[in-house]
């Protein structure tokens, strides 16, 4: 093995690097396409568990090595686990369950998670763009969940998908198969928007960091308001976005933000 090979092998697989309040996370499986190993995703989970849990970052930034976002889950790790007593399925379902857990941590991280996709996005590196909060890709990236085409319908995909996209788009990624231009994802609500592919980086900072500037508590609690309250019903919803809204008005960060607002000068956060 080579000492650029021994080197890529003993790197971390997810890298962090913190500008301001601003916590970037990279996958870093680039020879891989970065696929979601078992040993990537425990890394990516800790990695946002960190960040959730650190009172000095307001934003997260998600992106990729390499030419690729993510190729989705490792086939071949999975595939040799074929050869085990049970036909894999101990390991198949660990890494499903592991899965959803660093999807939703994803969901759950009380900083929003934007995307930054460079590359290609397939299968579950798409499920992981659509469980973040928002998505700025390339005009070269494209999306996928193509699971049909190898016989393993992209069930779990499908979870985050179906919640960002009409059900005859995410039925249409899903029976079809087939790749997704940025343009296309943006339009049915995948992404936000896709640029150049030398601006997708600075648009996603520029994203970034104008979420930065406000209250990092009243980021926490909308974040957290918006996903409890799109599964409800409609009366029950409004229940308790109000419940919310009473709690947040209640909070210091809002007591100045509205002085601020009326006194027409820039307001102080303390973030409580």
């Amino acid at each position: 093995m080579s000492e650029a090979a021994k080197k890529q092998e003993e790197a971390p697989l997810v890298l962090r690097e913190d500008e301001g309040a601003i916590a970037l996370l990279s996958l870093n499986r680039p020879k891989a396409r970065n696929a979601l190993s078992i040993t990537l995703m425990e890394a990516l989970l800790s990695q946002i568990e960190a960040v959730g849990a650190d009172p000095a970052i307001k934003a997260v930034v998600l992106r990729a090595e390499g030419p690729a976002f993510s190729a989705g889950h490792d086939l071949k790790e999975m595939t040799a686990r074929r050869a085990d007593e049970d036909r894999g399925r101990a390991f198949f379902s660990e890494t499903m369950q592991l899965c959803a857990r660093m999807m939703q941590a994803v969901v759950n991280c009380p900083k929003p998670v934007i995307a930054e996709v460079q590359g290609i996005a397939t299968a579950a590196g798409c499920q992981l763009v659509a469980s973040c909060d928002l998505a700025i890709a390339s005009r070269e990236a494209k999306f996928a969940t193509p699971g049909v085409n190898i016989g393993l319908f992209c069930s779990t995909p499908m979870v985050a998908l179906s919640r960002n996209v009409s059900r005859k788009h995410a039925m249409e990624m899903l029976l079809l198969g087939e790749m997704v231009t940025a343009e296309r994802a943006a339009e049915i609500g995948l992404i936000n928007k896709s640029v150049e592919p030398g601006e997708v980086h600075g648009a996603a900072m520029q994203m970034a960091k104008t979420i930065t500037s406000k209250s990092g508590l009243t980021l926490a609690i909308g974040k957290r308001a918006f996903y409890e309250q799109v599964e409800k019903p409609l009366p029950e919803a409004y229940d308790y976005a109000a419940e919310v809204m009473v709690r947040n008005m209640l909070a210091r960060d809002a007591e100045e933000g509205i002085n601020a607002f009326i006194e027409k000068r820039d307001p102080v956060w303390e973030d409580r």
